[in-house]
């Protein structure tokens, strides 16, 4: 192996330029020469492919975003075009590819490795932490901190104002920021995504909550499937046990910024151990179990799922 490529796909996720750069700069150290992949699989398709060197990816570590651009590719999933992928790849040289991204990247490159033979390692990037095989994605530690530090002004004026604020954060398939920000940000409650409300019983431990001395509230909503769930949580409180309360979406928010310590490193190290794994054949995603590095099969990333860490609601509700 001469040649490997490396992309971010999906959503993007702090920490993703530190997996880049670490690629780029361990590949030089094999002998391998690197090139970079804008817009994901839109880029791949669109032939966006240049050479990355060390100086490259110089003062990348830092800055939030991924510098080879991201995009959400559907086209990508018909077999037509990952066919013209794949010989893309070839006629670059290209004979290794790292994939950066959640569950939907590591779906495409599986279909690209069964299809074509391509050389494919993934590496887990997105804020919600929902990619199986790994115990933490890059971009959820620096999303649970910004969005934690939002709570914490919120709570502030809940405090001043003794008021009930519904906080949402992101986690579509996954309430694992919900759960992270519940506990550290001292919340009532956590309403996870999926789960139907039961309002009389949040109603019922709020007012508990208001007996025993506490003028201000912070509950915390996962968007689940569609965002601005919690406004309809905040009216169905309202209309039932008229308990009136404020809302903020935190929304995007949470997706940017400059990466935590905690994600710069899982970053380098997954970055790292991607271009080892392509080295010795590939067909895997690396990810970080118990503090160590570890792979898992690229097919096991999508089709299998995390299990919900309920015992941080459990305390959640326990420390309330």
């Amino acid at each position: 192996m001469r040649r490997i490529g490396v992309l971010t796909s999906g959503g993007d996720a702090p920490g993703m330029n530190a997996a880049i750069r670490a690629v780029v700069r361990h590949a030089a150290g094999r002998g391998l020469a690197a090139m970079g992949i804008r817009r994901g699989y839109a880029g791949l398709l669109d032939g966006e492919i240049e050479p990355l060197g060390r100086a490259d990816v110089a003062n990348v570590i830092q800055r939030g975003g991924t510098i080879l651009g991201t995009s959400r590719c559907r086209e990508f999933f018909e077999p037509a075009a990952r066919a013209r992928a794949a010989e893309i790849l070839r006629q670059v040289g290209i004979e290794g590819l790292v994939v950066i991204g959640g569950e939907g990247t590591m779906h495409g490159a599986t279909l690209l490795a069964v299809e074509h033979g391509v050389r494919v390692v993934g590496v887990p990037g997105t804020i919600d932490n929902d990619v199986y095989g790994t115990d933490y994605t890059i971009g959820f530690d620096t999303a649970v901190n910004t969005a934690l530090e939002a709570i914490d002004r919120i709570r502030d004026t809940a405090h001043s104002q003794a008021r009930l604020f519904l906080v949402e954060v992101m986690g579509r398939t996954c309430p694992d920021i919900a759960l992270a920000v519940g506990v550290a940000g001292g919340a009532e409650e956590v309403l996870i995504g999926g789960a139907s409300e039961d309002v009389d019983a949040l109603a019922a431990e709020l007012r508990r909550s208001w007996e025993r001395g506490k003028r201000s509230s912070i509950v915390v909503v996962t968007e689940g499937t569609e965002q601005g769930r919690a406004f309809r949580v905040a009216r169905a409180l309202w209309e039932a046990r008229g308990l009136e309360s404020r809302v903020c979406v935190l929304g995007h928010i949470q997706r940017g910024g400059t990466p935590t310590a905690r994600d710069r490193i899982l970053g380098s190290r997954l970055g790292a151990a991607a271009v080892d794994a392509l080295l010795e054949g590939g067909g895997v995603m690396v990810g970080e179990t118990e503090g160590t590095v570890a792979r898992v099969p690229i097919a096991d990333a999508w089709e299998r799922r995390r299990p919900v860490p309920t015992h941080l609601l459990t305390l959640v509700r326990d420390l309330a």
